[in-house]
């Protein structure tokens, strides 16, 4: 089982690096999804004359707003980043460490690799597959990360009618949520080893 469950990738991680590589881990107690589709509707004019019911005329074009909020703790942990010159640095960073570090990063831009957040991971357990199968024989659960991707090839089971579908996760190293921490909030309190946190996150295709 990983250590952590949920964690923020900066845009210095590859994907060799895995989770513990140009990434910072979180503890995190509550996480809240929220979808909201955005569809262009109109009352249609004179539409209750001949029924008596008014109608509405709604155009979908596939549009959505993904937010995620997450709550949680902050504690000492190890940090293993790439600098400059491609050298790995392992330290262990207290909480305020951590805190400042995610503060700073929020504060920056796509421009600075090592500093900008691009993706955040959240890993829960599933049982099937792309192929509506299961992923073990005994039906037993694996992590992958959170996705709004369908299950599916294009044109298949949850993609029929998508002829350019992107993958469904398969691993607990699979991409996560592309997209920006729009805040982050962290009270500093006295005599506390702990810090919690509140963090806002956007789902976005990011640029440049």
């Amino acid at each position: 089982m990983p250590d952590y469950y949920v964690y923020l990738k900066t845009g210095k991680h590859d994907t060799a690096d895995g989770s513990s590589l140009n990434t910072i881990p979180l503890r995190v107690n509550s996480v809240n999804i929220s979808t909201t589709k955005t569809i262009p509707s109109f009352p249609v004019p004179l539409s209750g004359l001949a029924s008596g019911e008014s109608l509405t005329a709604a155009l979908d074009l596939g549009m959505a707003t993904k937010q995620i909020s997450l709550s949680g703790f902050i504690v000492q942990t190890t940090i293993k980043r790439t600098d400059h010159t491609g050298t790995e640095n392992t330290v262990d960073m207290t909480a305020h460490d951590i805190a400042q570090l995610i503060h700073s990063s929020v504060d920056s831009t796509a421009l600075a690799p090592s500093q900008a957040i691009k993706e955040l991971i959240i890993l829960y357990p599933s049982k099937v597959n792309n192929s509506y199968g299961y992923w073990n024989s005994d039906e037993s659960t694996k992590n992958i990360p959170w996705t709004f991707r369908s299950r599916g090839s294009p044109n298949q089971f949850d993609n029929e009618g998508v002829p350019a579908s992107n993958t469904f996760p398969s691993s607990s190293d699979s991409p996560g949520l592309e997209g920006f921490v729009r805040s982050f909030s962290t009270p500093l309190e006295a005599e506390t080893v702990e810090i919690s946190f509140q963090m806002e996150f956007e789902v976005a295709n990011m640029a440049p």
